[in-house]
């Protein structure tokens, strides 16, 4: 199958599997500014098929930003890197919060270059970070 129709039984297990999380930015879906949508890790532009290894939960801004891209440079390096890839790699392998947790920062040239690219500490996502940090909702993992 490499449509970009996704079955709703599909997207349930994407949604669970994630926890309900944007496995990119860590937005949570109660609380998401964006909604959550079924991402292709590989798009399918580039091949990607529409099966469970090659899904994952995205806010819509980080799927928006991301695109069809599976690679961005780092901005440390100026090197090209893969993006994160949440079905090969772990999360807390390539981002941290800052001290008070309302910023990711890329720990990895992956991780760096994701942060940048997505632009996960874009303005409303901080906000509503500092908000469930007051409320004990934040970080979520």
């Amino acid at each position: 199958m490499s449509s970009e129709y996704v079955p709703v039984a599909l997207k349930q297990l994407v949604f669970e599997r994630a926890r309900g999380l944007c496995e990119y930015c860590r937005s949570q879906a109660k609380y998401a500014i964006d909604p959550l949508v079924i991402d292709h890790i590989q798009p399918v532009s580039k091949g990607g098929q529409t099966i469970e290894d090659n899904l994952a939960l995205s806010c819509q801004t980080c799927n928006n930003y991301k695109y069809n891209k599976t690679e961005a440079l780092d901005p440390a390096t100026g090197q090209l890197v893969p993006l994160f890839n949440p079905r090969l790699m772990e999360w807390n392998q390539h981002f941290v919060w800052n001290e008070d947790t309302t910023q990711m920062l890329g720990i990895t040239p992956t991780g760096r270059a994701t942060v940048t690219l997505f632009q996960t500490n874009r303005e409303g996502v901080v906000n509503m970070r500092r908000v469930l940090v007051i409320m004990n909702e934040h970080p979520p993992d």
